[in-house]
């Protein structure tokens, strides 16, 4: 679900080039999901090993993340830790839209209709434990750091971006904006190129800058945590019935001040407008060091050719993972 503001938030597209020796914190769960969710078979069934363990998530974050390493980033995956008891009701709704999607897709099933069902199978993606804890062995394997959040990834990785321990956070979701991260890095795991329906796209990271955010939106951070929770957040998912982001937009500048803002609209209210505020003014953070774990090889080999990975491609793959580590070594010398 998420945050739904992208149609008022100033973007700008960047290339690669412009990434080059940073450091990049990636809410892990989110990109881990976009693996699950686009790597797959025509029909839309995940990739699998011959005993039937879906391997999506590991050839996303070995092969898309080699390419990003060679682009001459650097990489800090985050991932959630507790998750805030009020969340629990938006994995309940989750659950529901899983369960209707399953229903559609085995209807299309039947009717072998590929198209889709590889539409409603990407809707039953699931991270589970298993799946966070093979991406996390794979990631440290590779050389990138993993860091275990307390609570909210997203809250994690924007407070290291607070900190200058990282120069963005990476995320398709827009959450870290109300946890207040200074800048917000889209489109960095997709593939870069996107069928349509009059053919191939282009796709390139988009940058997102929390100050030009709220100076071309004319409020304060205070005001786009309200903006947020009045057009929902995962705390409160769908927010007030009948208000969008740009209705939202208005209410916040017109009123302006949390109160006053939420008191304009009480009687739609059904849920505590203030422990989410609170939850994102004052998130549960810890501080961590940027250090990057040294590259295994022969247990990133193990892990992929114990799920039937090509050997040939892992080989090459690993080739350009050390290249990429080499240089990185280089320039930090330098």
């Amino acid at each position: 679900m998420g945050l739904n503001i992208g149609e008022i938030i100033q973007k700008k597209a960047i290339e690669f080039n412009d990434l080059k020796g940073k450091i990049i914190g990636v809410d892990a769960s989110n990109i881990i999901y976009q693996f699950l969710s686009t790597i797959r078979q025509p029909d839309g069934t995940p990739l699998q090993d011959k005993k039937g363990r879906i391997t999506s998530h590991l050839s996303g974050l070995f092969y898309r993340n080699i390419n990003l390493l060679n682009e001459g980033l650097k990489l800090v995956y985050v991932f959630d830790g507790k998750m805030p008891s009020l969340k629990r009701s938006t994995i309940g709704k989750r659950e529901e839209v899983k369960e209707k999607a399953r229903k559609r897709y085995e209807e299309a099933r039947k009717k072998e209709d590929i198209e889709v069902m590889r539409k409603y199978s990407q809707q039953l993606a699931r991270l589970t434990p298993e799946i966070k804890e093979e991406s996390k062995e794979l990631l440290e394997a590779m050389g990138i750091q993993v860091v275990q959040a307390p609570s909210e990834a997203e809250a994690q990785a924007s407070y290291m971006c607070k900190k200058r321990k990282v120069y963005a956070v990476a995320s398709q979701d827009y959450d870290a904006l109300l946890f207040s991260t200074p800048r917000l890095l889209q489109n960095l795991t997709l593939a870069r190129k996107r069928k349509t329906i009059s053919g191939y796209v282009e796709i390139s990271p988009q940058m997102i800058e929390l100050d030009n955010v709220l100076n071309s939106l004319g409020i304060n951070q205070d005001q786009l945590i309200c903006l947020g929770i009045l057009s929902g957040t995962d705390y409160n998912p769908g927010g007030i019935r009948g208000i969008g982001q740009k209705k939202a937009l208005e209410l916040v500048k017109r009123y302006k001040y949390p109160v006053k803002i939420f008191e304009a609209v009480k009687e739609q209210v059904d849920f505590d407008w203030q422990e989410i505020f609170e939850l994102f003014h004052k998130p549960k953070v810890k501080d961590v060091e940027i250090k990057f774990p040294k590259l295994q090889k022969e247990k990133v080999k193990k892990i992929l050719l114990n799920r039937d990975f090509s050997e040939s491609r892992v080989e090459s793959g690993l080739e350009k993972l050390n290249k990429a580590i080499e240089e990185r070594k280089q320039r930090t010398l330098f």
